[in-house]
């Protein structure tokens, strides 16, 4: 069961939307509902699953429905068709369809929100904003008192406590509307693009320490951007709109390397690849590989093999006739410290390991998952990586190595 899933969700701005939904089911445009009727169409046809756990990044240019999206989440936005439901003790709510009681319960033990503006009350302090939440749930007063300190120390605010919103920075602040949403304990955390009024290095931090939360908390996280690099930082999954419409919902890498349209190929066209792909996208993988019995071929210039077992483990290495040692590097190690040999590395290990890896070891990487070799990585797969190209197939779907000339590669990195 999804944390979060919406089922041909349409919102229309209206009391009557019947003759905009018609007129949707006739196939006409946003822009022809709007000069026709007068009603705004915000979310058109919109299928999304959300997992428990997960961070989903809505975004897209302004208007293109984001904000109307997730606000349907928690009831500010009305649902004019489809299905909205939440789980919620083992069943499911449908937020379109439930009763007032039910989704002001919702509103108050199941879901948060984080809004873009702070949304702090100027005449309360710091403490007694965080603590406001709790005291509509009729909390007492030593668990609330309890609570806001836990949550003021978990975003680095405890000494500021007394202070009054305006006596703190905007990234401050912002800490403070986070404080007042986790002290809800909610499970689900809505943010509507709370980072954008803020400085860029604010907003590099807070996304830093909002990583740094989610490990801890597991949160099920709505977050609405505009801005596609914080989207590809934050996001499990990242769900493109545009004129009310998901054009592309999946993970941030397969969004970059399989865009699925030109609007969503424009939106990738300037992102660095180092920051968002690992070894699994970019991988050759092990049944394209040559094989000999049972070794497969780590470098055919080099003349490398490696030997597998019936599970796919290492057993042993070799270059022609003399024994090759391997060696293994995990995320913190030092590259400086590798030796120029194979090394064995985690399947997600980031774009910008590997480069850094194959230049100081010289050799391709073996990637490995719960011990079993996947794929192999080399200078085709990383090259065509960074001039946003795929691998071109033979005619037995195996990728084939392409010359990349250096003055061609420099003009990228």
């Amino acid at each position: 069961m999804s944390m979060i899933r919406f089922e041909k969700v349409d919102v229309i701005f209206s009391k009557q939307p019947r003759e905009a939904l018609a007129l949707l089911d006739q196939g006409l445009t946003r822009d022809q509902i709007l000069k026709k009727t007068g009603q705004v169409v915000g979310v058109e046809n919109a299928n999304l699953d959300i997992e428990r756990g997960e961070i989903c990044v809505l975004m897209g240019l302004s208007g293109s429905g984001k904000s109307s999206l997730l606000r349907c989440i928690n009831g500010l936005n009305t649902v004019s068709r489809g299905r909205l439901l939440i789980e919620h003790e083992g069943a499911e709510v449908d937020i379109a369809s439930c009763s007032p009681a039910t989704l002001k319960a919702m509103r108050t033990k199941r879901i948060a929100m984080v809004f873009q503006k702070f949304a702090l009350m100027p005449w309360l302090t710091v403490a007694e904003n965080v603590g406001f939440g709790l005291e509509m749930q009729h909390r007492p007063a030593a668990e609330r008192k309890k609570l806001v300190d836990e949550k003021l120390e978990l975003v680095g605010l405890s000494q500021w406590r007394d202070k009054r919103p305006d006596q703190l920075s905007g990234g401050m602040q912002q800490r403070v509307g986070l404080a007042r949403a986790l002290a809800m304990d909610a499970d689900i955390l809505l943010m509507d693009e709370p980072f954008s009024a803020l400085d860029p290095l604010i907003r590099q931090q807070l996304q830093d320490e909002l990583l740094v939360l989610q490990r801890k908390l597991h949160k099920t996280i709505v977050f609405v951007s505009h801005d596609l690099d914080e989207a590809l930082k934050l996001g499990s999954r990242i769900a493109i709109m545009k004129d009310g419409r998901i054009i592309q919902y999946s993970k941030p890498e397969e969004i970059v390397l399989n865009p699925a349209d030109d609007y969503v190929r424009t939106f990738v066209a300037h992102t660095n690849p180092l920051n968002v792909l690992c070894g699994e996208s970019l991988m050759r993988p092990l049944q394209q590989c040559r094989h000999e019995g049972n070794e497969i071929c780590v470098d055919q210039g080099r003349d490398c093999w490696l030997g597998l077992d019936d599970n796919n483990g290492v057993q042993c290495a070799r270059q022609g006739g003399q024994d090759l040692k391997l060696q293994r590097w995990a995320p913190g190690d030092l590259v400086a410290n590798l030796r120029r040999e194979p090394t064995l590395v985690n399947v997600r290990i980031a774009m910008r390991d590997a480069l850094q890896i194959r230049y100081q070891t010289g050799h391709k990487l073996v990637l490995e998952d719960n011990g079993q070799v996947v794929g192999i990585l080399g200078d085709s797969e990383l090259y065509h990586a960074l001039l946003g190209k795929n691998l071109e197939k033979d005619d037995n779907n195996a990728a084939k190595p392409v010359q990349v000339q250096p003055a061609e590669l420099s003009r990228v990195v």
